[in-house]
């Protein structure tokens, strides 16, 4: 029998992290040690109180079945989230969804408003997800400029007109996956006013807004006077609350828009575990004493890694949040191949910056997922590097 995939098909290259994640099992049978720096999964457990809740709700022999949508613990959950700490009104019924994580979100987000050729705005590099996303709607992506003069704060001045005339989605990562650039009230605030000139869904990705150092608390899109009437934000609880495994996240926002994508969702999925919407209830209502740690940890790690580079004579994107360190080496090689030159001669594992787009050439992604000392490590292993 002759197995052909669809066209479409053609548009998903297989992930590069496989083929990382097998160069570095070959050098770990040579013996090196191996530090891994790629993927962003939490080293962190989840809060004792959270592992603890699950165990005990898991017990429940009625909570087994189809929650379908978001349970009302949840909603609520997420409603009191907004408006303690971004001091936004929400309403549970209306203007919160649940998704199975955030990259199922944003993957399916693009079918429920982008028809064939329609025109999504998104940056260079930018997470993976969203042009999975905008291959499966048929859309087309046009790609924002990420200036170092601006912060890495995406170029909304250097969309030519005519491409924001027919742009039907935007996509913002801010701070971003892979560059870790700070969003502000400002900033977002000519978001909504470009939105609303364009008639132009804005879609935030919201995933690492726990993440700052400075003491500033985190600026959600909401926050712009007028973002509601334009565009929802996405949130998920695998970074901020250790709970990637769990696959928890949530949409808010524009009320018509949350309808459109409940009607989608409801033909793709019956909802979540019941335990884990209300473990992820119970985080959200901790938030403050789980982030905390999490803030501080990982403040420390950045600070380690970026003085580290400095040290060595990289070049990083500046940043005082986010959960990576997108970082420029020094060497006249390509990114893939520095990559995998740096898993042979060092045993640190980083993602080529080409992963996230043509834009990423000469960069590498770091994460911040392991213990200070194994950061200062690759740094000195690092440092010996030949290319």
């Amino acid at each position: 029998m002759k197995i052909v995939p669809s066209k479409k098909m053609s548009l998903f290259e297989p992930a590069i992290f496989g083929q990382l994640k097998e160069a570095a099992k070959a050098e770990e049978a040579k013996g090196l040690k191996i530090i891994d720096l790629s993927l962003g999964s939490p080293d962190l457990p989840p809060h004792e109180l959270l592992r603890n809740h699950m165990a005990e709700k898991s017990k429940n022999p009625d909570a087994y079945g189809y929650t379908l949508t978001g349970t009302k613990e949840f909603n609520e959950a997420v409603a009191r989230y907004y408006k303690r700490v971004n001091k936004v009104d929400i309403d549970p019924d209306t203007e919160v969804l649940l998704t199975m994580g955030s990259q199922e979100g944003l993957v399916h987000l693009p079918i429920a408003f982008c028809d064939s050729g329609d025109i999504v705005l998104t940056t260079n590099p930018a997470y993976v997800a969203y042009m999975a996303g905008i291959h499966l709607a048929g859309a087309k992506a046009h790609y924002i400029p990420l200036n170092k003069e601006r912060g890495y704060l995406p170029d909304l001045s250097a969309i030519p007109e005519e491409m924001a005339k027919h742009a039907k989605l935007m996509i913002l990562n801010l701070p971003g996956n892979p560059v870790p650039a700070m969003p502000s009230l400002e900033y977002f605030t000519e978001v909504v006013e470009f939105a609303k000139t364009y008639n132009i869904i804005v879609l935030h990705d919201a995933a690492y807004s726990e993440f700052y150092f400075d003491g500033n608390g985190p600026i959600s899109f909401l926050n712009a006077p007028g973002a509601k009437d334009v565009g929802i934000e996405i949130n998920s609880l695998s970074k901020s609350f250790s709970l990637a495994g769990a696959r928890v996240a949530y949409i808010v926002g524009n009320s018509e828009m949350i309808q459109i994508m409940k009607q989608l969702k409801s033909n793709l999925d019956y909802g979540i575990f019941e335990p884990i919407q209300s473990t992820a209830a119970l985080a959200l209502d901790h938030s403050e004493i789980i982030t905390d740690h999490l803030r501080k940890t990982f403040a420390e790690r950045h600070r380690i890694m970026t003085k580290g580079l400095e040290n060595i004579g990289w070049e990083y994107a500046p940043s005082t949040g986010g959960m990576f360190v997108w970082a420029k080496y020094p060497f006249a090689i390509d990114s893939v191949s520095f990559a995998f030159q740096a898993i042979k001669q060092a045993g640190v594992v980083m993602v080529p910056g080409t992963s996230f787009g043509s834009e990423g050439e000469g960069y590498v992604r770091i994460a911040l997922f392991q213990e200070k000392e194994r950061l200062q490590e690759a740094i000195e292993r690092l440092r010996k590097l030949k290319c």
